[in-house]
């Protein structure tokens, strides 16, 4: 089990499936397989990034934004653009 204080591990492959099924061919950008690599991918990256900003978020920012990624289909994308406009209004607020 993840403890709160670690970013935490999503199943990005539903998400870059659905993608890769939007390649109108198997010739559009290498077709589905590569399209799907590609997020695999890209997923990871932005899961990196996550990790360098995550003690820049509120425990009640990651709580609420990991919850709404996992009601749908999670992606690391979704859940750093959550966290962000939190951060962003909260620091608004002050």
């Amino acid at each position: 089990m993840a403890r709160a204080d670690d970013v935490p591990e999503l199943n990005v492959d539903p998400v870059c499936r659905g993608i890769a099924q939007q390649a109108l061919t198997p010739g559009e950008t290498g077709g589905p397989d590569l399209a799907f690599s590609q997020c695999v991918k890209s997923e990871q990256a932005v899961r990196q990034q996550l990790a360098g900003e995550w003690s820049t978020f509120m425990p009640a920012e990651k709580t609420n934004c990991v919850a709404s990624e996992l009601s749908a289909l999670p992606s690391y994308t979704g859940l750093i653009s959550c966290l962000e406009m939190a951060r962003d209004v909260r620091r608004l607020n002050k």
